[in-house]
């Protein structure tokens, strides 16, 4: 289920990105101006600048938190390859934090950034159905048989 968390958690981050990004055009389409002096200031209120704010906590706090858990408990499951599946999703947090925070500094970052979030999303959503699969030797349990009372 941490996996599948993760998945929902990319597509809270996207979300969040594009709302503010859409608020932010709004805004300076209304004659707003975005400089240096006004993103220092913090008081750039603008349609949309709380998925700024979201996307910023989310992906530094709880999408690698979730995803420090999920290694954790894949050590604790009967799943083939949980932990090989949960290390990736967390290498690719790692990745996917650090391209965050160094594109600030080199914008072409942010291009990988966006392809590492859908790398991030596949390989989440892929471990949660491994998870979700019969751990294996494990026979799937049978149906219930109805006796005659």
């Amino acid at each position: 289920m941490l996996a599948y968390l993760i998945a929902v958690e990319v597509a809270v981050q996207a979300t969040a990105v594009v709302y503010a990004m859409y608020g932010l055009g709004k805004w300076v389409d209304g004659g707003g101006v975005l400089d240096k002096a006004v993103m220092e200031s913090g008081e750039t209120s603008f349609p949309g600048a709380v998925g700024f704010a979201v996307h910023g906590m989310n992906g530094m706090m709880i999408v690698p938190l979730v995803a420090l858990l999920m290694l954790i408990f894949s050590f604790f499951t009967k799943v083939r390859g949980a932990a090989k599946w949960a290390g990736l999703v967390l290498l690719l947090v790692v990745v996917q934090v650090s391209l965050g925070m160094f594109g600030h500094d080199v914008p072409a970052l942010g291009a990988l950034h966006g392809l590492n979030a859908l790398l991030l999303f596949g390989a989440a959503v892929y471990a949660g159905h491994r998870a979700r699969a019969v751990p294996s030797g494990a026979e799937r349990p049978e149906a219930p048989v109805a006796t005659p009372v």
